[in-house]
């Protein structure tokens, strides 16, 4: 799995990191997704795809690994 996030869509909810947050991070200044780990193991897929699931903006998008 890959993962890519849209800072631009990205409105800081924050419930990224609380889902999954050895995977996505929130800059201090401004709340905006910071990605930690753009191929996460696999021991945390279920919980990256609950946060993009769950994001308000739709700003996490999951790609297959290649």
């Amino acid at each position: 799995m890959n993962v890519t996030v849209d800072e631009h869509k990205c409105c800081g909810a924050g419930q990224c990191v609380l889902i999954a947050p050895e995977v996505f991070d929130q800059r201090d200044d401004d709340g905006i997704v910071v990605l930690l780990e753009a191929a996460p193991p696999q021991d945390q897929h279920t919980l990256v795809r609950e946060a993009a699931a769950v994001c308000p903006a739709a700003a996490i998008e999951l790609t297959p690994a290649q």
